[in-house]
């Protein structure tokens, strides 16, 4: 059985490194050696919420995903990675954060939990489903193309007064991201029923055991998302 935990960075400094490791190791392997979501500073940020998917009898980390949000000590990580090629993304930025808004960034699984689904879906989940406890109203997020029909199904959109329809080269000029936006995290409008139940179950009972189905197979997860705020 595999966890996906969620904790406040600053609070676990170790598995910090760990997800910070195993992040950089796989951008390297996709010949990216720096992206704005994947430097060290995130960890003392104390806006900044971690999830990791773990073995558990090894406590080895095999993927993650952060929640950083408006309340922290340093602007999202879309802002450093597209405000250079299009200045308006900081105007959405500053209007959503009058209620609270964050992004989903840094999200990466290894090879030995390859298509079980959280190398976007499940990690999407859990990070959309913490955001009540975190008072986080609107989610952006930064994706690439195979991840943005993932997105959508949570009720993400594209924004596409950026960029070029949304679109930008990113991380590097032979990559291709889409900046979107989820506008009411509370209520998920356009999610889809699946999501719309299973994060709905998250929020309700977030510390659960629960056989989640991905493309491939069938994943038993023990979710561990009771931040304790």
């Amino acid at each position: 059985m595999l966890r996906l935990r969620a904790f406040k960075a600053v609070n676990d400094l170790e598995s910090c490194q760990k997800f910070l490791k195993g992040h950089g190791d796989i951008l390297s392997s996709i010949g990216v050696n720096k992206v704005t979501s994947s430097t060290e500073s995130w960890m003392s940020n104390p806006g900044t919420y971690v999830l990791v998917v773990e073995d558990q009898d090894s406590g080895e980390v095999l993927g993650g995903a952060r929640v950083d949000t408006s309340y922290g000590n340093s602007k999202l990580p879309i802002a450093a990675a597209t405000g250079y090629m299009d200045p308006k993304i900081h105007d959405f930025i500053a209007q959503e954060s009058e209620n609270g808004t964050g992004e989903i960034c840094g999200l990466w699984n290894s090879r030995k939990v390859a298509g079980m689904g959280f190398g976007s879906l499940f990690l999407t989940r859990a990070a959309v489903a913490i955001t009540t406890q975190i008072n986080v109203k609107s989610l952006f997020a930064l994706c690439a193309p195979y991840t943005v029909a993932t997105a959508e199904s949570f009720g993400y959109g594209i924004l596409k007064e950026v960029g070029n329809e949304g679109t930008f080269y990113y991380p590097k000029l032979d990559l291709l991201a889409t900046a979107m936006l989820l506008p009411d995290t509370a209520v998920l409008t356009g999610a889809s029923e699946l999501e719309l139940e299973r994060v709905g179950s998250l929020r309700n009972q977030p510390n659960q055991i629960f056989t989640e189905q991905s493309r491939r197979r069938e994943v038993e997860i023990q979710y561990q998302l009771d931040l304790n705020l």
